[in-house]
């Protein structure tokens, strides 16, 4: 009898699920969006009980009828959901996104409380990040603490909810608290960041990843025998990296997202120079992933079209029509709210458009920040040491064109990772792993297609490289002023 796995994707927006055969077919694709919740101070929450309910709906659609062999999760990574011994809710989830642990992050910069949890493990703080968060809530909110079992990740929080079981993986327990080997927690990181109280909080780690069967109550929920086997996988960067093939030293992922995804397999723990980006765990002894998720991507882009009062359809068309250089137009693509996080943290970045002029048209503005974005992610992997082979994956990867800019940027030919739901895709082969089963690998991850760089255009995009980074050198001063200035009264 044919096996079938369901891959389910709980991201920030929207939660996926595909059904697999045993060659990595996808048979089904089905999703539901999300909401989040903006409220004063930078809040940015979500509701973990919508999030289960689309977990069903999706599974639901996608199974009709049929049970599949396993159920494999993964999800947002970063944030703080906060929940009881069953899985649920103690109050709305703080996302990523959430702002509100801003000031208290710059104290503990100015106070060398980053540094610490850098040298420890190798993750940076941002915001966003369980630590902040976390301390944020002991400080304003920590009758909530109390009420909680678990601060934990959005995926593991379904996990639990459809097993009753309390468990997270080694690339969730890594970020920040972790002590770099992906199978425990660092006293030194938890005592830095002032929660060795709230030690608690943090979910046994299963190596390599959780397994449960489906509890009555999670049958109940996605409409699957009690017994079901659950597993909970790397969260979504990881289990994109996992399907996208992504398995030796110096194999790198791109993905073009509403943030952008740059991650390098490695074999040591970065914990020297400056601070920058995460090292993920992937519970394999000697390897990890070198992360550098920014906080600009498709989002940039869609900013810039909606300014522009263009459709998404234009991105092609205003690649084909503006050379490469757009012009002489120049784009620092910092347009989140919340700042940068890779591969340089900080709250106060802004984004910058140089070089318009009265002849400058909509096209160049749109490749502008196209080729700003390529130029932000040759940064993230100039930090992260480099790259030898590169997979993409993505929303973004559906314009050809853009992938040519990347390409061109990067020097490297671009792999575009086996669709659809490349996260989905790894969470099942982590599943499939963990469970000893086997599944052919380079069948299920084999590129779709491959981009090659353009030699014609290399040292044009070498010399628009260099005067990005000295574009970025120039406005970080200015970010900092402008922090100060509106902060004072008019």
């Amino acid at each position: 009898m044919t096996r079938t796995w369901l891959g389910i994707d709980a991201g920030t927006s929207v939660v996926k699920a595909a059904l697999f055969d045993d060659d990595g077919q996808a048979l089904a694709v089905a999703g539901r969006p999300l909401e989040l919740r903006h409220g004063a101070g930078g809040a940015v929450e979500q509701d973990l009980d919508a999030v289960v309910a689309a977990v069903g709906e999706v599974t639901r659609e996608v199974c009709a009828g049929q049970v599949p062999h396993v159920v494999a999760l993964t999800g947002q990574g970063d944030g703080c959901w906060l929940t009881d011994a069953g899985g649920a809710p103690v109050r709305p989830a703080l996302s990523w996104l959430d702002g509100r642990a801003g000031a208290l992050l710059g104290r503990w910069t100015a106070d060398g409380v980053t540094e610490r949890v850098f040298r420890a493990n190798g993750s940076t703080l941002f915001p966003g990040a369980p630590g902040p968060l976390l301390a944020w809530l002991d400080a304003h909110e920590p009758d909530a603490l109390d009420r909680a079992v678990t601060a934990g990740s959005c995926k593991d929080a379904v996990f639990t909810r459809l097993t009753g079981e309390r468990a997270t993986d080694p690339s969730d327990s890594s970020m920040p608290f972790g002590d770099g080997s992906g199978t425990g927690y660092s006293d030194t990181v938890l005592d830095a960041m002032g929660l060795a109280h709230r030690r608690d909080l943090l979910a046994p780690i299963t190596v390599p990843v959780p397994q449960a069967p489906l509890s009555p109550a999670g049958s109940a929920v996605l409409g699957l025998p009690v017994g079901t086997p659950v597993s909970s996988g790397p969260f979504d960067f990881p289990a994109c990296a996992r399907g996208g093939g992504v398995r030796e030293v110096g194999d790198a992922l791109l993905i073009v997202g509403t943030t952008l995804g740059c991650m390098v397999h490695v074999d040591r723990l970065a914990t020297a120079g400056d601070p920058a980006g995460f090292s993920v765990a992937t519970g394999e002894a000697g390897r990890w992933l070198q992360a550098m998720p920014a906080m600009v991507g498709t989002a940039s882009v869609d900013w810039m079209l909606r300014t522009l009062g263009l459709p998404v359809s234009a991105i092609d068309a205003a690649l084909a029509a503006s050379p490469p250089g757009a012009g002489g137009v120049e784009v620092l693509p910092y347009f989140a709210t919340s700042g940068e996080r890779a591969p340089f943290v900080d709250p106060q970045a802004c984004g910058q458009v140089t070089g318009v002029r009265l002849t400058t048209s909509r096209d160049d503005l749109l490749r502008a920040v196209c080729e700003g974005l390529a130029f932000a992610a040759r940064h993230c992997f100039d930090a992260a040491g480099g790259l030898e082979r590169l997979v993409a994956a993505g929303g973004g990867t559906r314009s050809r064109p853009w992938l040519q800019v990347f390409a061109d940027v990067l020097g490297v030919p671009l792999e575009l990772a086996r669709t659809p739901e490349v996260g989905a895709r790894g969470a099942v082969l982590a599943a499939a792993a963990a469970r000893g089963e086997a599944l052919d690998v380079a069948t299920w991850t084999a590129a779709e297609d491959v981009v090659e760089p353009d030699p014609s255009v290399r040292e044009r995009y070498a010399e628009g490289y260099a005067r990005y980074l000295e574009h970025v050198r120039a406005a970080q001063p200015f970010w900092a002023t402008r922090q100060a200035s509106a902060a004072v009264p008019a």
